[in-house]
């Protein structure tokens, strides 16, 4: 059943009706699809367009459809165009005529923007859920891990001893963030479109905000036109969902290294791992490289979107039906991605003394060296050059700054003395930074 084909002499062209119809990708919108058509009819009796016993029909006919196509005693036929002429030609089929009164006051522009509005309002709130469980398990971390030393980096290289709640804790910083950033797109999009008709509203007396009120919306949208024609909170959303991915990957990209031989920070548990076909000895973080891999899949869908909404005019045209399926993927990308991340993070084991070790041989604490100086009248800049000549006279040695004899320190500088060892060792240098957001401050917060 097609909903446009009374001026249509002929039959669709069997490719051009394959190249235009989304019911293949667009199903899965059944129940934001049916949820908007109960309000619909809800406010049609209200408003005395539909008698109450049009209203039960179609109510008690679209609650079937819903429950059968969950239980799958329903199925997608592909003969139609897409979510909206399917669910209504099985209506009609079920309760007769008066199914046809339920598009009354309403266009399937407003009512698709309308459930994407809907759909993505829970994928929001479902990926905020997932997000708030990894946020969980780095937070149980940080209480387990607030006095694991580890070294900090810059460039790839060792820089300042840190912990690894420090580390972990910046983690949790991101995705905080990434929280709000959707809780802010969920607050922006929650305004109901339906009611805007095909661009310019309806001659029918609709209540619009009864409409709103009653699937949950903050509003109903104040221009018809850019009800029907927005797809900025999808851009929101595809770009909240590109920073996760962007985190999710960076972080992916430490686990990497910290699981390499070079590194041996960590050893991922084997449920989230893999071996290789040819090498027995091998295990491959191949969770933590899909994220990272799926990351550009993400950002690909963003970039679509944009390329597609960058030169329509209003109000609506076909090209956005290209919105859904690139949604959909991302969507599809992002949820596994944040479940498997936090099941993998939650049960790797953390080699702390391997971590601490790397801290002491990588010279990290050479500023705190310097500030050893600069604390005894020496000037910054000087005590800078003096640090430099140790860090070098133990790269000749092959040996770190807590294993040099008093002697060669005194050889350059007679200002150290025997309380250097305790300035520069690993628990003193991170204690002693208690700024806000250091992790000496983290330490203390937890004792």
């Amino acid at each position: 059943m097609k909903l446009w084909g009374g001026r249509f002499t002929k039959q669709t062209d069997a490719l051009a009706f394959a190249f235009n119809e989304s019911l293949s990708f667009d199903q899965r919108l059944y129940r934001q699809d049916i949820a908007g058509s109960m309000a619909h009819v809800r406010m049609l009796a209200k408003q005395g367009i539909l008698t109450e016993d049009e209203r039960d029909q179609i109510l008690a006919g679209l609650t079937g459809i819903r429950d059968d196509l969950a239980a799958g005693t329903l199925t997608f036929d592909p003969q139609y165009e897409d979510i909206h002429s399917c669910v209504e030609a099985n209506l009609i089929e079920r309760i007769g005529d008066v199914g046809k009164k339920l598009h009354t006051g309403r266009s399937r522009n407003d009512q698709v923007a309308l459930d994407m509005k809907l759909y993505i309002r829970a994928e929001i709130e479902d990926i905020s859920t997932r997000l708030t469980e990894l946020r969980e398990v780095l937070a149980d971390l940080m209480e387990e891990h607030r006095e694991t030393y580890m070294p900090g980096f810059t460039h790839l290289q060792k820089a300042q001893p840190t912990t690894l709640a420090h580390h972990l804790g910046a983690y949790y910083e991101m995705f905080g963030r990434d929280l709000s950033r959707l809780a802010d797109t969920a607050r922006r999009l929650n305004e109901c479109p339906l009611g805007a008709g095909a661009l310019a509203g309806t001659t029918y007396p609709l209540d619009r905000d009864y409409t709103a009120q009653l699937l949950g919306f903050d509003a109903a949208t104040a221009n018809s036109m850019d009800s029907v024609s927005d797809r900025d909170y999808l851009l929101e959303f595809l770009s909240d969902l590109s920073i996760i991915m962007m985190h999710l990957s960076r972080f992916s990209e430490e686990i990497i290294l910290w699981n390499s031989n070079e590194y041996q920070f960590i050893e991922l548990d084997d449920a989230y791992s893999t071996g290789s076909s040819i090498m027995p000895q091998k295990k491959n973080p191949d969770i933590a490289e899909l994220v990272r891999g799926k990351t550009g899949r993400v950002y690909g869908h963003l970039m679509q979107l944009l390329v597609t909404m960058k030169g329509l005019p209003l109000a609506y045209n076909k090209d956005m039906q290209e919105d859904k399926e690139g949604a959909f993927d991302a969507i599809d990308t992002v949820k596994p991605s944040l479940t498997l991340f936090t099941g993998m993070l939650a049960t790797c084991r953390f080699r702390k003394d391997v971590m601490a070790k790397s801290a002491m041989n990588g010279f990290t604490n050479a500023t705190d060296a310097a500030d050893y100086l600069v604390n005894r009248g020496v000037p910054f800049r000087d005590a800078h050059g003096i640090i430099g000549q140790l860090v070098l006279t133990c790269i000749e040695r092959g040996c770190s700054l807590e294993e040099l004899p008093l002697a060669e320190y005194k050889a350059i500088c007679p200002v150290f003395e025997e309380d250097i060892y305790e300035a520069i060792s690993l628990e003193t240098c991170v204690k002693k930074r208690m700024t806000k957001g250091a992790p000496g401050a983290m330490m203390q917060a937890g004792n």
